[in-house]
């Protein structure tokens, strides 16, 4: 079943007519067949073993519903079928969908197919308890979180990405790659690299290495507001090298805690003492946690739920009230 949705990326490029009468030379577009559309990032995983690998990595079982994103011409669309109860793919581009279709109709697998045209970061995502996905790489950080901000919570997801992104998602702390992004997704689950694909596995071939991770989201949840966190987090890694007490007297963030510490202070109808400096109030947060210089770089989540703790309880916040 096909169900088609309102679908718009911002990666989306037209290519004017000049352009196309400058260049006469056969793309990697017509080359590679008609259905391929390099503007949406499609590069089909042609390597068995790869799909069989991913596939694999999943540990589906029968009662799974799983969802695919960017299924393509479904190469792994068809190894996911034999192996759960329902398939839900998610695909840009009506033309590869209708490829996908046309692949599994007259089989025993075709009711369990249910195929959605759109953009996966504007439609709604059904219930599912796997993710596979070969991510346009353009969109990989927003996938990533509009995953983990799912509900209800699934079991994990089998994830496509290029190769420094995926090393990120799995960046320890003092290692080069690790970053703002590294702590907020580990924070949110359980990360793994599990596979790297060469850029020869796809059609047409990529112009970067990929690499496969597992990712598994903390049941439950932890219990901490994420935008605060993430609030905190972009100061940190602002200046990931520098000490805490250093990044934290920047102006434009003192300025920022100040207002958000009054803001807080007004709505509780509690009066800001007549010596307040915030300068002093931050410094006395970070000398409370000993943490003045600690480097971001260095920090684990640990560290930033307890720093995050001492800046909240000291009255000040991250994020506009």
């Amino acid at each position: 079943m096909i169900s088609a949705r309102p679908s718009s990326i911002s990666a989306v490029t037209n290519v004017s007519s000049s352009r196309e009468k400058k260049d006469e030379r056969p793309s990697a577009a017509s080359t590679a067949g008609p259905l391929f559309n390099k503007d949406l990032g499609q590069h089909i995983l042609k390597n068995p073993l790869v799909v069989d690998g991913i596939v694999d990595k999943a540990n589906l079982k029968p009662t799974d519903s799983v969802l695919e994103i960017g299924p393509g011409t479904g190469n792994v669309s068809v190894k996911i079928l034999p192996k759960c109860k329902k398939l839900t793919v998610v695909e840009m581009d009506p033309r590869m969908a209708a490829e996908l279709s046309k692949r599994v109709q007259g089989t025993a697998e075709q009711k369990k197919l249910d195929i959605v045209v759109g953009d996966f970061l504007k439609v709604d995502l059904p219930y599912f308890d796997v993710c596979i996905s070969n991510t346009p790489y353009q969109i990989s950080a927003a996938l990533t979180f509009k995953l983990l901000q799912h509900r209800p919570l699934w079991r994990c997801a089998i994830l496509m990405f290029q190769r420094e992104f995926a090393l990120r998602l799995v960046a320890k702390p003092g290692e080069e790659l690790y970053c703002r992004l590294s702590a907020n997704v580990q924070l949110l689950a359980k990360v793994d690299h599990v596979m790297k694909v060469g850029k020869n596995n796809f059609r047409p071939p990529p112009q970067v290495e990929s690499s496969v991770v597992r990712v598994e989201p903390r049941q439950p949840p932890p219990p901490i507001d994420f935008n605060e966190w993430d609030g905190m987090l972009r100061i940190l890694f602002g200046r990931k090298n520098k000490t805490i007490s250093a990044t934290f007297k920047t102006q434009t963030t003192l300025e920022m805690l100040e207002h958000n510490y009054k803001t807080i202070c007004a709505v509780n109808h509690i009066d800001v003492p007549m010596d307040f400096n915030v300068k002093e109030a931050v410094q006395a947060v970070l000398d409370s946690v000993g943490m003045s210089d600690s480097r971001a770089a260095k920090m684990d989540n640990d560290d930033f739920m307890k720093l995050l703790s001492a800046f909240i309880d000291a009255g000040f916040r991250f994020t506009a009230v």
